[in-house]
């Protein structure tokens, strides 16, 4: 079995061996220059890589290609074109130019724009990126090659999101490479690395089918907790049941196909969900990758008869589901973020640090902002997930290094020393130095930091475009200062740490992110807690972020006000969506079956009282005055949510589910089980 996952790990990628065998030699060495060093791509190779690209992908059985690109819906896209082109009367040939390659015209009136164009405007362009390698995606009846590709408008504004991604990759390369020749490093390539653990649930397809929430929605907006769900702690790393390790078996092979390294599978803290944490990568690859986890985690979940909910908390009351993107930065092979072995690369390690720490307290509005969203607002700060306080976790024996570099004091087994940054002997700094916080948003894990704010549902891309971003503004605001210093390096860097931990340092945190306590520390202290979606959005129409993303060319003030209006419209959208369902169900589905449930009630109450029977009289009245009452309630909650999504207003409507959720939740445990038109938390959380 091993011998074959590794023969076919990868075979389904157009990878650096089989550009090595269907490319000349040169131009393949071309091609995996822009590969692997970011070198520019010579356009002139580009027939040449499209016709090897073709034999290759005809090979594995291909009919069409297709330019693969994720437009703001937060999804992918793709328009599928035949190789096939007539080649005279009942003759074709299989065709595939350089052009077909680089670029390709789509229609964009219908993705979302944010005012960038106008609905008659209908030209969008998709552009090859060959830094992510293309791959073929099957399905039952073939197979298509995929171009991974950014997407633009007829006037070169990104429509999607990897655009952005790329431009805060090279601004942070830029960034990075400066600093390190501060520090008299040699140029080496500088590699931003990502590891995004993926969680998930899944119900059966039977059960799915039969919740209208989970359908348009994707989660449930009605739905008693049962009795059980995750108060043992046993589901979490417990035993995977054969359904299930069936189908994360089918899964991984698949990834492992595209050359994905899905290493990790196991259960998570509520019944009925699941992680898949891969290997680190490349970060525009990784981001890809994950992409197609998740949709080969829906695919895959449908041919086994379940469901795949990515949902940020399709169930109410029981864990979220999150995207922990485990974030880092290395040049020339070596993780900056790992502690190194010497003083001078401590002193790199703790420069890279503190340029964190800075970034994160002067820009967490922004951090914040990349996790927005309708489904993100219900998980954050609930059960397993940090708070919407964006705060930095080092652990108890980096803080008090940080602290020792403020005061310039170091402490040994030999007592206090001065301490000189690069230059003497400071105290170790070991990896995984400290445990584990699954409460803070930001964590140091050793070597890489862990943001485990993303929801499950959401492109990567956001939040590592604004990390990539503020890491390369604080990266450079070092720069400039030690450029002004004109002292001694060491002495000079020291006395700017010192700086920079003193002013920044209210944005570390070690304890409780849960806490009600900290809320109210984190208030004093100054950090921003943006509640929900629109107030999270609203700092990508500050002026000085707006100059910040053009300054370092990842997204014009206009990209920026865009996508602000994208954000704010799915918002709105999804909050009226989730309103006009859960009244629909609330009133074609659960009231009709409450006033039966009365109405057969008062008829055996009636009878029961004409036949002159004693006994159980008492109980049938009691249940019949609590369904009526119930459904008086439910009839007053049904008025209100449907003035609340006529007039507007996503906190009214909010509430107003809330408050006909609590109605409809009740009634469920009183309603004859086999009566209750929904499928319950207690079958779909158990039974797949």
């Amino acid at each position: 079995m091993l011998d074959t996952t590794l023969s076919s790990y990868g075979e389904d990628v157009f990878s650096e061996e089989a550009i090595a065998k269907y490319l000349p030699r040169q131009v393949a060495a071309k091609l995996l220059a822009t590969m692997r060093d970011a070198k520019p791509l010579d356009p002139s190779i580009a027939d040449a890589v499209a016709r090897g690209m073709k034999d290759w992908a005809l090979e594995k059985g291909a009919t069409h290609f297709t330019h693969w690109f994720q437009p703001m819906t937060g999804g992918t896209a793709e328009k599928h074109d035949a190789f096939l082109e007539p080649a005279g009367l009942a003759k074709a040939v299989n065709r595939f130019s350089g052009k077909n390659l680089i670029g390709g015209e789509a229609d964009a009136s219908s993705f979302p724009s944010g005012g960038l164009r106008s609905t008659f405007e209908a030209r969008g362009y998709t552009a090859w990126d060959p830094t992510s390698p293309a791959f073929i995606k099957r399905h039952e009846n073939g197979a298509t090659l995929c171009i991974p590709t950014a997407f633009c408008s007829y006037t070169g504004a990104a429509l999607d999101m990897k655009t952005p991604l790329l431009r805060s990759v090279q601004a942070v390369t830029r960034a990075t490479e400066r600093l390190m020749r501060k520090f008299g490093r040699p140029k080496a390539h500088v590699s931003i690395t990502l590891g995004a653990e993926q969680e998930y649930f899944l119900v059966d397809r039977d059960f799915y089918l039969r919740r209208p929430d989970l359908l348009q929605t994707g989660r449930t907006v009605f739905g008693a907790a049962p009795a059980k769900h995750q108060q043992l702690d046993d589901h979490y790393y417990g035993s995977i049941r054969p359904r299930v390790l069936k189908f994360m078996t089918e899964v991984e092979d698949r990834l492992w196909r595209l050359g994905i390294p899905a290493k990790t599978r196991h259960n998570e803290v509520a019944p009925a969900q699941f992680e898949l944490a891969p290997m680190f990568e490349d970060l525009n690859l990784a981001v890809d990758h994950n992409m197609l986890v998740m949709e080969i985690l829906r695919t895959t979940a449908e041919s086994n008869g379940l469901v795949c909910l990515l949902h940020e908390k399709p169930f109410e009351g029981v864990n979220g589901s999150g995207k922990h993107c485990n974030w880092s930065i290395a040049y020339g092979g070596k993780n900056l973020l790992s502690p190194g072995d010497n003083p001078r690369d401590n002193a790199i390690f703790l420069t890279f640090l503190s340029a964190i720490i800075r970034a994160i307290d002067l820009h967490a509005d922004m951090l914040r902002m990349s996790t927005a969203g309708a489904g993100n607002d219900h998980r954050l700060g609930a059960n397993e997930a940090p708070p919407a306080v964006i705060s930095v976790f080092l652990g108890d024996e980096l803080s008090s290094v940080m602290s020792e570099i403020e005061t310039g004091e170091s402490k040994s087994r030999h007592g206090k020393s001065v301490m000189k940054i690069g230059v003497d002997t400071m105290p170790p700094l070991p990896k995984d130095a400290t445990d584990r916080n699954r409460t803070s948003p930001f964590a140091f894990t050793g070597n890489k930091f862990e943001f485990r704010a993303p929801g499950s549902s959401q492109n990567c891309a956001a939040s590592q475009t604004v990390l990539n971003t503020i890491v390369a503004e604080s990266i450079d605001a070092i720069c400039d200062k030690l450029d002004a210093a004109g002292g001694d390096f060491n002495e000079e860097l020291q006395k700017l740490l010192q700086r920079l931990i003193r002013k920044h340092k209210r944005v570390l945190f070690s304890g409780d992110g849960y806490a009600k306590e900290w809320m109210a520390e984190a208030g004093k202290r100054g950090l921003p807690n943006l509640h929900d979606t629109l107030e999270a959005i609203a700092p990508m129409t500050d002026k000085a972020n707006m100059d910040l993303f053009a300054r370092y060319g990842v997204l014009s003030p206009e990209e920026m006000k865009s996508r602000h209006e994208i954000a704010s419209a799915d918002y709105q959208n999804r909050i009226v969506i989730e309103g006009k369902v859960a009244l629909e169900i609330a009133r074609a589905m659960i009231r009709p079956v409450v006033a039966d449930e009365f109405s057969r009630l008062a008829t055996a109450i009636g009878q029961a009282t004409k036949d002159g029977l004693k006994v159980g009289i008492t109980g049938l009245k009691a249940l019949s005055l609590k369904l009526g009452a119930g459904l008086d309630d439910l009839h007053v909650k049904c008025e209100r949510l449907e003035k609340a999504i006529f007039r507007g207003g996503h906190a009214k409507i909010l509430q107003s589910m809330a408050e006909l959720r609590s109605t409809v939740d009740r009634l469920e445990h009183l309603v004859d089980d086999s009566r209750w038109p929904l499928p319950k938390y207690r079958e779909m959380l158990f039974v797949y």
